[in-house]
């Protein structure tokens, strides 16, 4: 009847172009999520590159060994045979995690089940030489390396799904299932209405027509939108993330931060700041006879930063004030072979050299015995003013290096001509406390020398193991002079066996205590995971007892707290038989001296518990387990194998970010629980609309293509502003979601079905309304729009009546525009789960106000603007009462819902409130014939 062929012919072809552009969207962004996580093969491929070669320089190959010098990256697992150097110092951070670099030996290593860690005499593949030079013999090459083995480990763990994706799975079998199950009811009620007249008596067309009824109801069931929204929501999530440091990889992983129970964590560089600090020190007062007292200062400052107070008795003092102190100083200034230095681009200081020394640096920064002005001094000159003015003082004519037998190394000085200080030649020394201290004839008090007794040197150590083995477990180093040294030309510095006997007749100065200090701000993130539910581990390659001080430091441990059964190192925890190990992984808190194995175990014992595990690591060694935890963390700092197996980086290597991020996560989920429940209600509505219209056998009140563009862009737009709602404040006060609660549960399913009803009521209502009383209307009466698919002009019971008026499209603007109306307003419903709008405003969200009018205004573009198949047609828009009839209908939404949310009250929702649900709204009702009618 007035509808021209080139409209047919739009509708016809934008209905499937719109739902293929649909899927093509939807695999795009599938793929694109997915893509990212594939990254970590090919990162370890490089190293599988390396595993089974030698450069050039590195011996002969046919005879399985080589030798090694500085900067040299080692091809293989090597068992070392000699050291042509006085040490050979290796840095194997990258296999271990091991942040200071490791003297190696020659000697045996009597345990076959020593760690790697502990296997002093070998070189490991993928490590660097730092210091000496040494030969050894190839041991193992390839996929047999201990770097090859967690190359076959990343390759034999399989990528579990997030639980969203999990939910979102079962969620869409079981709404595929319950979709067909409609459909079909759908089709076989309307058997009866095959050969009605409108199908020309035809049986196979009216059930072809029903057909199509079915498949635009399953249309108005399926979220279209929801993937798009969803991503959309994760992504805002990133960028939020990314302001406070959690760079994240993979989408997905995003919402799994929000129901993590678990965090397991290394200790150096995330729970602690990864810059040695000196935090305690003392010289000797005064020596009578056998008894001594000592004066003992406690330093502040816990980084590189050249800024601390020393502190006696917990007030301020002068370290230029003790004579011992400037000698103290003088000492760690000289035998000292690194320095500060200041990164303009980052803004920090940082060391150059080993960690040790430059905690020692640092100290003589904070210290500045000689009342240096430093005030007006730049960063960069700040780094080592301090130490420059002892340097000026005396000058290093040479080194003794380390020793494992000695444990120390020294330096012999001589005075600046510069200086005007009457001293000769002197030797400083540093080392392990015993060691130092048995080569010690006598102490230091003031400036003057005193003989050591065998009282006084058993105070000293007494201090000095209660500082060792106490609460902080601080590294001790001993710090003494040779007054009168050998001349240097006496002195064979070729011959390393000869220096124990040139650091002797020794006298002690002072003891320096340093740790890795915690971050400042670990506690109190620690006290914020306690609160939301959330068990913190520390895993390290560090000994059991640092760790169990840093424990207790940050709050994982009670300073009093009983640790038995609660802190494990590796060895104790391969010592369990299984069914210990899996109860030590329900109670531990604390995992100390442990190898890659052991974390990649402790996580799947977690899991087990149906634990939601976030671990972190920085070094290849961490992959397989970052590959396995739900949520692997790896350092900002960390090797580019540990990155491409993570789903989320610290680009500051903070603890504390990860609970930041983890508070997000939990917001994240609350907002799409938030726009997923308004979106599946408007679905409901939808599936309501058509299936009432075709039980009841009511002319179509809306064609597939408005409700795809209701469920892609006028629902999408408030749905993607609800990922903008601010967090609850108590959002961290609740323990985690189990990842077994159901997506919907009840109560929230009752909710869904009492909105979505009385959606798709009005929507058709409007439709019949127009029908059966506008003033603009036909009038029917209700048995001839229920049987208007038996209108002809013989039929007596439509006589009078023009049977293409139920074709009209006036109507399905009057049901879109009902339907539009009434989801607008179940969007202001969802800006809270358990809250009404008179406690939480609209306003409290912005941007869902903004896209509200954006969608109604979108709204009346496809309502005036001429020609749009989207639209049923103007008449109701421009008639006004399909305007009044919206709002009329519209309304009541919002009371219904926000008497339910108040009625049900937080504690009602409670089972509820990990509900999680796809949907897009939009209700797709009948299609009669395609056909669309001019004006109204």
């Amino acid at each position: 009847p007035g509808v021209t062929e080139g409209e047919e012919t739009i509708t016809a072809f934008v209905e499937p172009f719109v739902i293929l552009l649909i899927l093509v969207a939807n695999a795009v962004v599938g793929v694109w999520q997915v893509g990212a996580r594939g990254g970590a093969w090919g990162r370890l491929g490089h190293f599988g590159a390396l595993l089974g070669t030698f450069r050039n320089g590195f011996g002969d190959i046919g005879d399985n060994w080589g030798h090694f010098g500085v900067g040299d990256k080692v091809p293989a697992d090597i068992r070392i045979l000699s050291i042509k150097s006085t040490t050979l110092r290796v840095d194997q951070s990258i296999l271990t995690g091991e942040s200071v670099s490791v003297i190696k030996h020659t000697d045996p290593v009597p345990d076959p089940r020593a760690v790697n860690q502990d296997k002093k005499n070998m070189l490991f593949s993928g490590t660097n030489i730092g210091a000496g030079k040494a030969v050894g013999i190839v041991v193992a090459t390839g996929v047999n390396t201990e770097i090859g083995k967690i190359r076959d480990e990343m390759a034999a763990t399989e990528q579990d799904k997030t639980p969203l994706q999990q939910k979102l799975d079962e969620f869409g079998e079981q709404l595929s299932k319950v979709i067909s199950l409609i459909c079909v009811a759908v089709w076989l009620i309307n058997i009866g209405h095959f050969n009605d007249p409108v199908h020309g008596g035809s049986w196979i067309r009216g059930a072809i027509y029903y057909f199509k009824i079915a498949v635009a109801l399953a249309v108005a069931a399926i979220p279209e939108g929801l993937p798009a929204v969803i991503t959309t929501c994760l992504a805002l999530g990133t960028r939020r993330m990314a302001k406070k440091n959690a760079i994240v990889r993979s989408l997905p992983s995003v919402e799994t931060l929000g129901c993590t129970s678990v965090i397991c964590s290394d200790k150096t560089g995330t729970l602690t700041t990864n810059q040695m600090s000196v935090c305690k020190m003392f010289i000797v007062d005064k020596v009578e006879g056998d008894v001594c007292s000592l004066n003992e200062f406690s330093i502040t400052g816990s980084t590189y930063a050249p800024e601390g107070d020393v502190l006696k008795n917990e007030k301020h003092v002068k370290a230029g004030q003790y004579d011992g102190l400037v000698e103290l100083a003088t000492i760690c200034a000289l035998c000292n072979d690194s320095s500060l230095d200041y990164n303009e681009a980052k803004g920090v200081y940082e060391k150059v050299g080993e960690a040790t020394e430059t905690a020692l640096t640092c100290l003589v920064e904070k210290m500045n015995v000689f009342n240096t002005d430093v005030r007006n001094l730049s960063k960069v000159e700040r780094a080592n003013a301090c130490n420059s003015v002892i340097k000026q003082l005396m000058k290093k004519e040479f080194t003794l290096e380390f020793s494992r037998d000695r444990k120390s190394m020294s330096v012999y000085c001589s005075p600046a001509k510069a200086s005007r200080a009457a001293v000769g030649n002197k030797m400083f020394v540093k080392g392990a406390p015993e060691g130092v201290i048995d080569r010690c004839n006598y102490v230091r008090v003031g400036t003057a020398r005193v003989p050591l007794t065998p009282a006084v040197k058993e105070k000293i150590l007494a201090v000095i193991k209660e500082w060792g083995t106490g609460r902080d477990t601080l590294r001790c180093l001993a710090l003494a002079t040779r007054d009168t040294p050998p001349k240097k030309e006496d002195m064979v510095l070729e011959d390393s066996t000869k220096f124990a006997e040139y650091e002797t007749d020794l006298t002690f100065v002072g003891c320096v205590g340093m740790l890795d200090p915690p971050r400042k701000e670990v506690m109190g993130s620690i006290r914020l995971c306690r609160d939301a539910g959330i068990r913190v581990i520390m895993i390290t390659g560090d000994n059991k007892g640092t760790a169990i001080a840093i424990c207790r430091r940050i709050g994982i441990f009670s300073e009093e707290e009983e640790v038995t059964g609660r802190a494990y190192t590796g060895r104790e925890f391969d010592d369990l038989p299984p069914a210990e190990q899996r109860e030590a992984c329900r109670r531990a808190c604390c995992f100390a001296r442990v190898e890659p194995t052991h974390k990649s175990k402790i996580v799947e014992f977690l899991q087990s518990f149906d634990e939601i595990t976030a671990m972190t690591g920085d070094g290849v060694n961490d992959a397989p387990a970052l590959k396995k935890a739900e949520i692997g963390i790896a350092m900002g700092s960390g090797t580019a194998v540990a990155k491409t197996a993570s789903e989320m980086v610290l680009a500051d290597d903070n603890f504390s970010t990860i609970v930041a991020a983890v508070e997000e996560g939990r917001a994240i989920y609350n907002n799409m629980k938030q726009f997923i429940r308004y979106l599946i209600s408007s679905n409901v509505g939808e599936v309501v609309c058509i299936f009432l219209t075709a039980a009841l056998g009511l002319p179509e009140a809306l064609i597939p293509v408005q409700l795809l563009w209701v469920n892609l862009v006028t629902d999408g737009l408030p749905a993607t502003a609800l990922g903008f709602n601010p967090p609850d404040l108590d959002i961290m006060d609740k323990p985690p979601r189990s990842p077994k609660e159901p997506l919907i549960s009840g109560w929230l399913f009752f909710r869904y079905l009492a909105i979505g009803g009385y959606v798709g009521a009005a929507t058709v209502g409007a439709a019949a309304w127009w029908f059966l009383y506008a003033e603009d209307g036909p009038s029917v009466s209700y048995h001839q729009l229920t049987h208007f698919m038996q209108c002809t002009e013989h039929n007596a019971e439509f006589e009078g009546l023009d049977c293409d008026i139920f074709e009209s499209p006036v109507p399905m603007t009057m049901a879109l525009s009902v339907l539009v109306t009434i989801e607008m307003c179940n969007a202001l419903n969802s800006l809270s789960e358990n809250q009404s709008l008179v406690r939480m405003p609209p306003w409290v969200n912005i941007w869902l106000v903004g896209s509200i009018c954006l969608s109604m205004s979108l709204h009346f573009v496809i309502l005036y603007i001429d020609p749009l198949p989207v639209r049923g047609g103007p008449g109701g828009a421009r008639g006004g009462p399909g305007g009044r009839v919206g709002g009329a209908e519209g309304g009541p939404g919002v009371p219904t819902d926000d008497l339910q949310a108040d009625a049900a009250g937080p504690g009602a929702l409670a089972d509820g409130a990990e509900d999680l649900l796809p949907r897009h709204p939009a209700g797709r009702g009948p299609q009669v014939r395609g056909q669309e009618l001019p004006g109204g």
